[in-house]
């Protein structure tokens, strides 16, 4: 499903000079076939703002290769921002305002920033909720990541996260709980998603929201789960949209916290995801910075050379279904959230089964 660059948002251009599929207006003028509009809520801080972007614009529109999609951003005007961030804003992204008048047909959420906001502040609570209670009325799908879905599961079921004392970090093996849903169907059963979080939402509690969970690690937990219809609400625990240097780079962060004064220890490798020469590297790094050799960089482009990425086939399988089943059961007028004779509050026919 290529993407239509329907704005100059620079991150179409990016992901063009990446040799990705992005459709000129012109171009999808030209095809007679029904456009899919999604909303895409960027709740993430300055620094991961526009990496965020990218990252979740080339999952969608590399998830399948017919439909065109518009994807259309937009953020919390509670998030305090900084100049360069808030002209970004300002130029490309559109308000909440303008979303609702418009319409979409489904809605992607993204995750924030843990750990400065250990829990849904007071600023951004109420805003948040009124996207999610729109999007539930007037969109088929909403698809929450990581923070969102801890928001959304405290505020469609009363179940908060709860705040683990070390991080969940690194990248972790799942196996496919319920292989006949058609979001994971006829995907790999067993397959890598990378992690990265302070806070959880545990299978009991998922449980207790009656909510199917289609996705989870021994290790790490319930990755993926939706509500009990199957469609309406998608929530993802990990980050099927980061990049193969995506927890490198949380890394080095953490690893330059130290060596500031920032973090009183040096941070453990993220789990499961550096390889047995990726490793060494690091490892020859933090020796040499206990041992007080602090002038030498970071070896993070040798290190990159070395690591490999394990989950971008299956975020891009339930990607696809996910858009798949949007633009199957959605109406043609954006405005309405199903096309007629679908019950909304069973659009699978899962419960009927």
């Amino acid at each position: 499903m290529p993407l239509v660059k329907n704005s100059n948002l620079p991150t179409y251009d990016r992901l063009l000079t990446e040799g990705r599929q992005v459709l000129a207006p012109e171009q999808a003028a030209s095809q007679d076939i029904r456009e899919l509009h999604i909303g895409f809520l960027n709740m993430m801080p300055d620094a991961a703002m526009e990496a965020a972007e990218r990252q979740f614009f080339r999952l969608i529109g590399e998830s399948n290769r017919i439909v065109q999609i518009h994807l259309h951003p937009f953020t919390l005007p509670v998030i305090e921002r900084g100049a360069e961030a808030q002209k970004h804003i300002d130029t490309y992204y559109k308000s909440f305002e303008q979303i609702k008048a418009e319409g979409i047909d489904a809605l992607v959420v993204t995750g924030a920033n843990e750990e400065t906001n250990p829990h849904v502040s007071d600023a951004w609570w109420e805003p948040l909720k009124d996207v999610l209670a729109w999007s539930y009325e007037n969109t088929t799908s909403t698809l929450c990541s990581c923070f969102a879905s801890h928001a959304a599961l405290t505020y469609n079921y009363g179940q908060p996260p709860m705040w683990r004392d070390d991080k969940r970090w690194g990248v972790y093996r799942h196996k496919v709980m319920e292989p006949d849903h058609p979001i994971v169907q006829g995907m790999n059963t067993a397959f890598d998603v990378p992690h990265s979080r302070y806070s959880e939402i545990t299978r009991a509690q998922f449980e207790k929201a009656n909510m199917r969970i289609l996705v989870e690690s021994p290790e790490a937990g319930v990755h993926m789960a939706t509500s009990r219809d199957g469609l309406r609400f998608v929530c993802f625990q990990g980050h099927p949209e980061y990049d193969i240097f995506s927890l490198l780079k949380e890394y080095r962060r953490e690893v330059m916290n130290f060596m500031e004064g920032k973090r009183p220890d040096y941070p453990p490798f993220p789990e499961h995801y550096f390889t047995p020469h990726a490793q060494d590297l690091a490892a020859a790094f933090r020796n040499d910075v206990m041992a007080g050799k602090t002038g030498n960089a970071f070896p993070e482009e040798e290190i990159t050379r070395h690591l490999e990425n394990t989950w971008a086939d299956s975020a891009r399988s339930a990607v696809g279904s996910w858009v798949g089943l949007v633009y199957k059961y959605t109406h043609v007028d954006r405005k309405k959230p199903f096309m007629d004779g679908i019950d909304p509050n069973d659009p699978l026919g899962l419960l009927a089964a």
